[in-house]
């Protein structure tokens, strides 16, 4: 019997959003899927019904993004932290009933992607992946105007006076990396070390400014416009400010 011919008109797709559904319900996983399901460029690869599935699903099968049930466990916000650090190349979407200020502000530091609404429309919820996936932030309108709200309250707080800080040449070098979005181990390789020395350098440079991770780190920058003299011009802080998103986004898997 001879080799059997492809068919053309079902071409593989290897560049295919990979997508893992975590979540308590049956129902709503199948409903996800079959929704992806008609989507050319997006392929469900996994899915779970507890924490525990979703980390080896995750390890298992690695994915570009993973919708992620806030009720798959008592404490979201660790789990979310854990599953970060596990699965560092997925971008996390969760899902909550109704999302609340609080919790969208925290979710967003520990360096999740996106946050929906369960009732979420399936129009949306396929431009939500493929924002995610792209490498974009997405949050409704709330969402956006309670992270702006909290970014402005940190920066009343990082505007207070306080005795200007001696940073180094490397330490500055440093913080203007991180303002332009890059990780650690990005920030790394353009300086020639490792990335525990980045790690290092990072704790010293928040103890002496007192800050606590990469968003307050970029909201100092602006507002006492660290890098003003380094990049040689006012518009230095625009540059900051466009990043802000992006330090937020990361800021949960790379203190």
């Amino acid at each position: 019997m001879g080799q059997r011919p492809s068919n053309p008109e079902l071409p593989e797709k290897p560049s295919a959003i990979r997508v893992i559904i975590a979540d308590t319900q049956s129902i709503y996983r199948v409903g996800i899927r079959k929704i992806l399901a008609l989507e050319d460029d997006i392929r469900v690869i996994g899915q779970a019904e507890n924490f525990e599935q979703t980390v080896a699903a995750a390890t298992r099968f690695p994915a570009d993004v993973i919708l992620f049930e806030a009720a798959i466990t008592a404490n979201h916000h660790e789990a979310v932290s854990e599953l970060i650090k596990n699965s560092p190349q997925s971008k996390i979407v969760v899902v909550l009933v109704e999302p609340a200020e609080e919790d969208t502000v925290d979710l967003l530091k520990r360096g999740v992607r996106g946050i929906v609404a369960r009732s979420i429309s399936p129009d949306l919820l396929v431009r939500c992946v493929r924002k995610v996936a792209a490498g974009e932030t997405w949050l409704d309108n709330k969402g956006v105007n309670w992270m702006l709200e909290a970014y402005r309250s940190q920066a009343a707080l990082l505007t207070m006076p306080r005795v200007k800080p001696r940073l180094s040449e490397k330490e500055l070098n440093i913080i203007s990396l991180v303002t332009q979005g890059m990780r650690n181990k990005e920030i790394a390789v353009e300086i020639g070390t490792t990335e525990q020395v980045i790690k290092n350098y990072l704790r010293k440079v928040y103890d002496k400014l007192g800050v606590s991770d990469r968003l307050e780190l970029a909201l100092y920058c602006i507002h006492h416009q660290l890098l003003k003299n380094r990049l040689g011009h006012a518009s230095s802080a625009d540059a900051v400010r466009e990043n802000v998103l992006t330090t937020a986004a990361i800021a949960g898997n790379t203190k």
